[in-house]
This record gives C-alpha cells, sequence and structure tokens, in this order.
C-alpha cells in the first residue's frame, strides 16, 4: 500500500491534476476545481424561484411545471468552459460530477419532489457511436444519483439526425428541430412529472422539440432543468 501511495504521489508531481477553470494543479480534496474557482462559478439560483430566465424562455412556448439553469454560460467564463471539457473533452467523469455537485446545491429548494422520471436529451444513435456519450446524459446521472429519482434514457429517442444547432438562429434552430423526436411507449409516461435534462439552454428548440413528442402521453406533466443558460 506504501509502494502505491509513493507512485501515486510521484506521478501527480510530474502530472498534475489542473483545474477546469483556472488550469492551476490542483490540490489534495479539490475535485476538478480549485477552491477559488468553485467559488466564482456564475450560479443563477434559479431553482429557488420560478420567476427566471429559463422558465420565460421556454414557458410561453411549452407547458411546463418548473425550469432552472444552474449556470451562467458566458463567453470564455466558467459556465462554457465547464460544458465544453465535458462536451467537447470527453470529460465524463466531470459530467457525473457536476450533476451530483448540482443537485446536492439543488436539494434544499425542492425542485425535485414529485418527479417521476429523469429523461436526458438523446443523442441520435449515429452521433452517439461518434462521440461515445451523451453529454446530457452524464449530468443527468448525477442528478439521479443525489435526487434518487430514476434516469429513463430508452423511451425518448432522436428519430432524425439533425445538423448541428451552433451558429443558427432562433427560427433556424427551431426548423432544425421539428420532429426530431418521439416515443417508444407513450403509456411509460402517462401521468408522470418528467425532468428534461439538457447541457445548454440557449434558444430552447430542442427542449421544445422533446416536449412536443412528450405532451402524446396522457396526463403527462414536464420541467427542464439545464447545466448553463446561454
Amino acid at each position: 500500500m506504501r509502494l502505491i501511495n509513493l507512485f501515486k504521489n510521484l506521478f501527480s508531481i510530474f502530472y498534475p491534476k489542473l483545474c477546469v477553470g483556472c488550469l492551476d494543479a490542483l490540490i489534495e480534496g479539490e475535485n476538478f476545481f480549485c477552491l477559488n474557482c468553485i467559488l466564482e462559478l456564475p450560479k443563477t439560483s434559479y431553482h429557488f424561484n420560478n420567476d427566471n430566465l429559463a422558465y420565460d424562455r421556454l414557458g410561453g412556448k411549452i407547458p411546463i411545471v418548473k425550469a432552472a439553469s444552474f449556470l451562467y454560460y458566458n463567453k470564455g467564463g466558467l459556465g462554457q468552459k465547464l460544458v465544453a471539457e465535458i462536451k467537447y473533452q470527453g470529460n465524463i467523469y466531470l459530467g457525473k460530477w457536476i450533476g451530483e455537485y448540482m443537485a446536492n446545491e439543488m436539494l434544499s429548494s425542492g425542485f425535485f419532489q414529485n418527479m417521476d422520471f429523469i429523461v436526458p436529451v438523446p443523442l441520435h444513435k449515429k452521433k452517439f457511436r461518434k462521440r461515445g456519450f451523451n453529454q446530457s446524459e452524464v449530468i443527468a446521472q448525477g442528478i439521479s444519483n443525489v435526487s434518487t429519482v430514476p434516469m429513463e434514457t430508452k423511451n425518448l429517442y432522436r428519430k432524425k439526425a439533425n445538423v448541428s444547432q451552433t451558429r443558427k438562429g432562433m427560427y433556424e434552430r427551431w426548423k432544425n428541430t421539428q420532429g426530431i423526436f418521439d416515443l417508444k411507449e407513450i403509456k411509460l409516461f402517462d401521468d408522470k412529472h418528467i425532468l428534461l435534462v439538457d447541457d445548454v439552454l440557449t434558444t430552447g428548440a430542442t427542449l421544445e422539440a422533446c416536449a412536443e413528442a412528450l405532451l402524446k402521453c396522457k396526463n403527462v406533466k414536464i420541467s427542464i432543468f439545464t447545466l448553463a443558460i446561454a
């Protein structure tokens, strides 16, 4: 055991773990972010008040119970760096960790009460095979671990491989997502409260398309949560 610890200590000297935010070396007890960057995370506190920008952006388009985003997604800021590290660097461990971190922060607000399933926004099977993971799913898994709300990943699926939403305007995003999601078993979500989870809320077109598929279910309730809001 002492020999193993010695090798770990030597490895950490030559290959230290770096903070996602500032790239400084992390010290013992720090995970993914240094203490300073953790304190500087641009939190929205939307989960304490449903009268927020996330709800306003979606509530007029689809019937939702509540909506929240945990961080502000500012260009070059910690929110953007966090999302990029998960989505483009494939850091699934960070995705799960931030999901658990957020859920722990939100438990006292009662945001997850009376929810039946957590449903991450699905990737098309071709993109999933190419990327190897779904960033929304790993975030949702972390949330599920702490909130104890079960995650369901099979029923809602993406039936069309639409092109990237990046650099598209509001109308183009909406048009690009029309009819791309469907359900395998409609009755599974009948009379259930579903929490849709995604990484970033921009125009809300993708979440709106997911909700339209879910609304085929009888008496379904829909809430929305994203890691960040742009």
